[in-house]
């Protein structure tokens, strides 16, 4: 895989979703036909895989460790125009604050280039697939829901491998404060 395509992102893994929406996800959503398991966006992209050295980790460190762990629940499913259905948690306010924190710690990386004013945290089950595809796979999640787990760490993420798929470089764990 060239350099300039590798790609990095830090993530809070829901690995309780996976049963879920997995399923949903392996068939709609590309990352996670490329090994991103459920996951809700902390920062994207990030730092180059090549870049990611001992102080770049330690600054990840800091900025997340100053965040406690929380519990967190998925109790809907919403919509981000017609081609991008995602889980919603009840309560945005800790993976905003994670966000926050860490883009606060790395200003030249902002959240999804800056493209968003808002950036809202969500749980992608599937995007640019067709619409009919998507609502079917809304109504099978929507039964199973709510979805709930405690984040303890957010996860580095990676994509620089010649087989180009994601895979999880690092951990960095929440304050238990």
């Amino acid at each position: 895989m060239a350099e300039d395509s590798a790609l990095s992102g830090l993530v809070v893994l829901v690995p309780e979703a996976e049963p879920v929406v997995g399923r949903h996800r392996l068939l709609l959503d590309d990352n996670a036909a490329r090994g991103a398991p459920a996951h809700v966006t902390v920062l994207f992209p990030f730092a180059a895989p090549s870049a990611l050295d001992e102080p770049t980790l330690a600054r990840v460190a800091r900025a997340v460790g100053a965040v406690p762990a929380f519990d967190h629940a998925f109790t809907g499913t919403t919509w981000f125009g017609d081609d991008v259905l995602w889980l919603a948690p009840a309560d945005p306010a800790p993976f905003r604050e994670l966000t926050d924190r860490v883009s606060a710690a790395f200003p030249a990386h902002p959240p999804f280039e800056g493209r968003f004013a808002d950036v809202v945290p969500h749980l992608t089950v599937g995007h640019r697939r067709p619409r009919p595809l998507l609502e079917a796979a809304e109504r099978e999640v929507r039964a199973e829901l709510p979805v709930r787990g405690r984040a303890t760490e957010v996860a580095l993420l990676a994509r620089d491998t010649p087989d180009d798929r994601w895979a999880v470089r690092a951990t960095f764990p929440l304050s238990r404060r």
